[in-house]
């Protein structure tokens, strides 16, 4: 019987198209980006990480003995500045995965307006300032760029008004630069994830509103984590157009008209009272953000 390290070591062997590989990885303090730089590292691949919470993002860093950045995504200087620091560091760049994300509850219509305007500031911007900067550094044959997106890209719910319009935003950046990049080889992939167990999921639902709009069920249910970096392993190493998790995501994606309908049937009866909750509830995003952002728009001195 092999032992876990055989074991490893084994699986490593299955896909040596990652050995060597130098990778960048946003948002990568904990949940995917965290755990997305382990499997990396163990497959033999250079990582570096970029990202908040400093405490945490240094602990993944020196478990890897990977170089790392404080970065926030939303000042696009400063994600200039690590990507390049980043490439020299690494020798170059083989692959990027803008990870970074955030999200909340939002009502669209007396919900926070900053709410929605930190969700775009982050999901948006930030991976367009990751992308916009990695994109040259990846721009040769073997390079590689991902861009995490969400089910919630095609498929809206209540509440979620904010993070669904960021993440179909990254989605068509994705599709975009793949085209944009295509002239020097390189591949670009979009990643969508339904509800993975990460503490976005569970601090983005732990609040009344979630509790009361869906009633101790899950809008779907929530997925180990692991599955998703099986996912992003296997579409780094492929250089894959679409990467997702779990499995019902695939048909979702070109089906997403009717999974749409479907979504609103379902959820029409109850959700009066549920707006009514989220009008008067106070949300945290599931990342701690800088007081100033420098992707945030100024706010008008006549509004509140």
């Amino acid at each position: 019987m092999l032992s876990s390290g055989d074991m490893d070591e084994q699986r490593a062997r299955t896909h040596p198209s990652l050995a060597g590989r130098r990778v960048l990885i946003t948002g990568a303090a904990r949940g995917i980006g965290a755990a997305l730089a382990q499997r990396l590292h163990d497959r033999g691949a250079r990582v570096a990480l970029a990202g908040l919470e400093p405490d945490q993002l240094r602990a993944t860093a020196d478990g890897l003995g990977a170089p790392f950045w404080d970065c926030d995504v939303t000042d696009r200087s400063r994600v200039a500045r690590v990507v390049d620091e980043a490439a020299a560091e690494l020798g170059g760049l083989d692959v990027v995965v803008a990870n970074a994300g955030i999200a909340a509850q939002l009502p669209l219509v007396d919900g926070d307006p900053t709410i929605f305007e930190k969700t775009v500031a982050v999901n948006t911007l930030g991976t367009y300032y990751t992308l916009r900067e990695a994109g040259r550094h990846v721009a040769h044959p073997n390079g590689y760029a991902v861009a995490v997106s969400s089910l919630a890209a095609a498929v809206h719910v209540p509440l979620m008004g904010a993070y669904s319009a960021s993440k179909a935003a990254v989605e068509a950046l994705g599709n975009t630069l793949r085209q944009e990049l295509r002239p020097s080889g390189a591949r670009v992939g979009v990643a969508y994830f339904a509800e993975l167990d990460t503490d976005m999921t569970s601090r983005g639902f732990g609040t009344e509103a979630a509790a009361a709009f869906l009633d101790g069920r899950s809008l779907t249910r929530v997925t180990p984590l692991v599955k998703g970096i099986d996912a992003l392993e296997r579409g780094i190493t492929r250089r894959s157009r679409i990467i997702y998790a779990p499995w019902y995501v695939a048909p979702i994606l070109p089906t997403r008209r009717v999974a749409q309908a479907v979504v609103e049937l379902a959820t029409r009866r109850r959700l009066a009272p549920v707006l009514d909750i989220a009008r008067l509830e106070r949300v945290e995003l599931t990342t701690p953000q800088p007081e100033h952002s420098p992707g945030m728009p100024a706010q008008s001195e006549d509004r509140p």
